[in-house]
């Protein structure tokens, strides 16, 4: 199996068997090809021939978010003590 690289007549690059090039197709070098495909950009700029290290999707939850809010001196208190005395909120609601 005889791998060669073209160019057909719209000036796309591709590789293909030696036995299947068409008379439109324009056999070229496998520098050129890299060339013109881009693929030689991509390796030289990452350096191994993928994409670049830790190049995945992300997990977008990994850390809980962190809110702000700006309370007085009397709510920070009253919300520290709800928290150290487990209150259930929706109990006091209903009174």
């Amino acid at each position: 199996m005889d791998y060669v690289f073209v160019k057909d007549s719209e000036g796309y690059v591709f590789k293909k068997l030696s036995s299947e090039v068409s008379s439109d197709e324009k056999i070229i070098s496998e520098k050129e090809y890299m060339k013109i495909s881009g693929l030689g950009l991509y390796e030289k700029k990452y350096g191994h021939g993928g994409a670049r290290k830790n190049a995945g999707r992300k997990q977008k939850f990994s850390l809980p978010l962190k809110f702000q809010i700006r309370v007085t001196k009397e709510e920070k208190d009253f919300i520290t003590y709800a928290r150290e005395h487990n209150l259930n909120y929706s109990a006091l609601m209903q009174m």
